[in-house]
């Protein structure tokens, strides 16, 4: 049974004993069951509220701060839904949120959330919650607005939310600046939230913990060396044939050195000895070999090294791949999946179809960096003879390994940033003929770049922006690899194997550290969350209110009678098109697909 499954059961059960136990009386009157819903009410805290919001003309100023703030967000969240929702709409395989539970804050339910983060993440809620209902009610207080009630909503005894319920006549009372800056107080206190965390993150990061030095071993690729070896997600390797290794670089230099078996130091664990062989890491669709094959030899010479098979294709135009499948014909070239209409290549008529460009002016370009490197020495009206393999007539030109070979005389243009040689070909693709191999066979886990976003890394010379740009960074860590493919892994705190990716100095203890880091990490990610959410222009949420107040204002200004109607049919509108695009969200790229 899946876990979303049972979360499901879980909740049915509980709303059917919460309810039944509300009807029969059983409950305080301060409890109200609706549906899986349970609020628990309170009047207490309103003097503390009294107390604290003496101060007025600061909490003003602070909540037209925020009403500033949030009416700019508002607008930035109207139009990223939007257009989400019509991505969604013309290309559902492109879509972020593949599953309409992955819109839920839900470890294990979420599949970018695990259950190791689950603490760290209900901490950030609850603040979250009380920190945007403690802003509703401070303002309420500061405008004169009465309290009726305030408390917290339950799902199955879950944190939900919070909630202040203003007397509803004292709020109708108060001016429109009045109930403006109230609805603008939460996400105004998230944001505030988000701001303190996320700087006591970075300098926590910045001042106790490095990465481990070694390589990093994110996983390893089923029925590879290191497959077999025993290899697994958690790894350091410290060392190859005792040579020490401190990164990927000195990692892959001490593997060229290195004879067909090589011994492997981790830390805290025992050596691994490794058999290399050659195996395709990733590859097109539709090449000759597929992801997880092995290549035995290159026109009969054993090949089991990335060196060695780079060796036997230079120089080459077409070899013969024997491998674990059997033996295929095999250009050597770089993959490019479009040439363009009206580019260079295409004006000398070479066709819109996925080709493998051998040479360049008689220089040989087997991926992308000798493509670029030959283009690097041209110049803009420079006419090379161009090499390429592909289907044409027959074909349904998708298979450019059993093509025929295409000479072209190419006038090559003028690149649009660089300045060189252009060739006009799009799509092109990592590896040869679109074919990438290696001889050891693990993925490493990006624990730098993860470390550097984290505030691991100097401030440059602009440390406001480099702030910036390191929180919206945050945001989509925890589904990095939806957003960069090239990242692999999602980051959800230092959790599991993860930990032995970075090492802590100081004087607290690497427990202490990691669990900080975690927690500060996942409040500042959910106090983020919940201020960008709540400023959606849709009701209930505060961006409907905002919405509303900033219509009637601007119609206010206008020529004609502003009647209350007209305000809230332009803000049910647009509140109708928020909720049908978050809708179509979450449902359209399943239903389409």
């Amino acid at each position: 049974m899946s876990t979303l499954l049972w979360v499901l059961v879980g909740i049915l059960l509980y709303t059917s004993l919460a309810m039944a136990l509300s009807a029969r009386g059983l409950l305080p009157s301060s409890m109200k069951v609706t549906g899986p819903i349970l609020t628990v009410h309170t009047k207490r805290g309103r003097a503390f509220l009294d107390w604290l919001s003496s101060p007025r003309r600061l909490w003003r100023a602070w909540g037209n701060f925020g009403v500033g703030i949030a009416v700019v967000i508002m607008f930035g969240a109207f139009l990223a839904v939007l257009f989400s929702a019509l991505s969604a709409m013309t290309e559902p395989e492109a879509a972020r949120i593949a599953r309409p539970q992955d819109a839920l804050v839900i470890p294990g339910v979420n599949q970018f959330l695990p259950w190791a983060a689950a603490v760290d993440i209900l901490v950030g809620l609850v603040v979250g919650l009380v920190v945007h209902e403690g802003g509703h009610g401070l303002l309420c207080r500061v405008e004169d607005i009465e309290i009726e009630s305030m408390g917290i909503a339950l799902i199955a005894l879950i944190p939900l939310g919070a909630f202040v319920k203003p007397d509803e006549e004292s709020q109708r009372a108060a001016d429109r600046g009045g109930q403006t800056r109230m609805f603008a107080a939460g996400v105004t206190n998230n944001f505030l939230v988000t701001l303190l965390t996320f700087v006591l993150l970075f300098a926590l990061v910045a001042g106790f913990v490095a990465v481990a030095p070694g390589v990093h071993v994110g996983g390893a690729l089923p029925g590879s060396a290191a497959d077999e070896a025993g290899l697994e997600h958690g790894d350091v390797i410290t060392a190859v044939d005792g040579v020490a290794v401190d990164d990927e670089e000195t990692f892959e230099a001490a593997l060229a050195d290195a004879d067909r078996e090589v011994t492997v130091d981790r830390h805290d664990a025992d050596p691994a000895t490794v058999e290399r062989s050659l195996i395709v890491t990733r590859a097109v669709v539709d090449a000759p070999v597929g992801t997880g094959t092995t290549v035995l030899a290159v026109d009969g010479e054993e090949m089991y090294t990335r060196s060695a098979f780079a060796a036997a294709l230079e120089g080459e135009e077409v070899v013969e791949l024997e491998t674990d499948g059997g033996t295929v014909r095999f250009p050597v070239g770089v993959f490019v999946s479009t040439v363009e209409e009206g580019g260079p290549l295409g004006e000398a008529g070479a066709p819109d179809v996925p080709m493998l460009i051998h040479s360049v002016g008689g220089e040989a370009t087997p991926d992308n960096d000798a493509v670029s490197a030959v283009l690097s020495e041209t110049e803009p009206g420079e006419t090379v003879e161009v090499v390429a393999y592909h289907e044409v007539g027959e074909g349904d030109g998708t298979d450019p390994w059993d093509g025929e070979r295409h000479t072209y005389e190419v006038t090559l243009g003028e690149h649009p940033q660089a300045g060189h040689g252009y060739l006009g070909v799009g799509g092109i693709q990592q590896g040869t003929s679109g074919v990438v191999v290696d001889d050891f066979g693990i993925d490493v886990y990006p624990a730098d770049q993860y470390h550097a976003l984290l505030g691991g890394t100097g401030w440059g010379d602009d440390p406001v922006s480099t702030f910036v740009s390191r929180t919206f960074a945050l945001l989509v860590l925890p589904f990095a690899s939806v957003i960069d493919p090239a990242l692999g892994y999602n980051f959800a705190g230092f959790n599991g194997e993860i930990t032995n990716f970075y090492e802590v100095s100081g004087p607290l203890g690497a427990g202490v550290v990691f669990a900080l880091v975690n927690v500060l990490f996942w409040t500042g990610w959910v106090n983020l969350n919940l201020g960008i959410f709540n400023c959606i222009p849709a009701y209930p949420l505060d961006g409907g209110h905002i919405l509303r107040s900033c219509v009637e204002a601007t119609l206010a200004r206008l020529p004609g009678e502003a009647t209350p109607g007209l305000a809230g049919a332009i803000t049910t509108a647009i509140s109708l098109v928020m909720i049908l695009s978050l809708v179509g969200l979450l449902f359209l790229p399943q239903l389409i697909g």
